[in-house]
């Protein structure tokens, strides 16, 4: 297939782009590298069937050529990033999908959107299935990204009825692993970047809310899944294994050696309390489940972390992570 991927400079972009190609595709890679890096995607230049167009798909989203598919992951995905990018959010939520949803209908191609589990909110339905419709502050300072992806669902349905184009929704749970940013306010990277360079890991509330941590290859695994799949969705990608912060702490602790304090500080507003997907949906249509147990993605990400020159700059203000 020839696949344009939209934010393919990201975390989980770059990966689905690297996965893409090593199985044979070619991949049009979208991204005006607002939260993605160029660094990211550097190594896949060297396949003869990897493009770049440096493009804000909130603007335009435009192919020169036919595309088979289209993987729709552009957006900040982080908390500081949607709340330092409100507007952007938004836009790259609405008019970006939008705009990724009219290229995939003008080539009768299959449509992958990247949605999350922060559609759910601060759930009061647990563990999450599919059909729940959530608990969302439309108002609230999350609400740039829950409700760009909201409307991102919304829309790409409507397209689906409207205009037949085969569209597959995925709900992406708290992913990690290599090519986070280290200071990017997800709680992996976070508490990884603290432990490393001997700074207090910060524990947004009293640590008890949990987390279901799903490594990237897994996370990617299912994303293909769906891309090759019919299904509609939406589905849960996720690991069903559930973690308190503070066990998600001490196993960073563990695995880096560092003897850094826990600090805690107040939990942001309309954090979610509780986060654990139902994979039922995801199992039985795309034969998928997760592999890699959260200890040993957490050694390998810890691993890579180790190997990268990054700077000791301080950590983000917000732990809460989404995709």
């Amino acid at each position: 297939m020839r696949v344009a991927v939209t934010g393919g400079g990201g975390f989980l972009g770059s990966h689905l782009c690297e996965a893409l190609l090593r199985r044979g595709d070619a991949v049009v890679c979208l991204d005006n590298l607002s939260t993605g890096q160029s660094e990211n995607i550097a190594h896949l230049r060297e396949y003869p069937e990897f493009e770049f167009i440096h493009a804000d798909v909130s603007v335009t989203a435009e192919v020169p050529g036919a595309v088979d598919a289209v993987a729709h992951l552009a957006s900040p995905a982080s908390p500081p990033d949607y709340l330092r990018l409100p507007l952007q959010t938004l836009a790259v939520g609405s008019r970006g999908t939008e705009n990724a949803l009219e290229l995939a209908r003008r080539n009768q191609a299959r449509f992958l959107l990247a949605s999350t589990s922060e559609v759910y909110g601060d759930p009061l339905v647990h563990p999450q299935e599919e059909e729940y419709w959530g608990n969302v502050n439309p108002v609230g300072p999350r609400s740039v990204y829950d409700e760009a992806k909201r409307y991102a669902e919304a829309v790409s349905l409507a397209y689906r009825r409207s205009h037949g184009v085969d569209v597959g929704i995925i709900r992406i749970f708290n992913t990690y692993g290599p090519r986070m940013r280290p200071h990017d306010g997800r709680v992996v990277s976070s508490f990884i970047t603290q432990a490393l360079g001997g700074e207090p890991l910060t524990i947004y509330g009293d640590g008890k809310q949990t987390r279901s941590f799903c490594y990237v290859s897994d996370l990617i695994r299912g994303l293909m899944a769906m891309l090759d799949s019919s299904e509609t969705g939406p589905i849960n990608l996720g690991n069903p294994d559930e973690w308190t912060v503070s066990e998600l702490a001490q196993l960073v602790l563990e695995i880096t050696g560092s003897d850094s304090e826990i600090q805690y500080h107040p939990l942001p507003t309309d954090d979610p309390v509780r986060r654990r997907p139902v994979i039922a949906r995801a199992q039985e249509h795309l034969g998928w489940s997760p592999e890699v147990p959260v200890a040993d993605g957490v050694h390998r990400t810890v691993e890579w972390f180790r190997s990268q020159p990054h700077d000791n700059g301080q950590p983000a203000t917000v732990a809460a992570p989404t995709l």
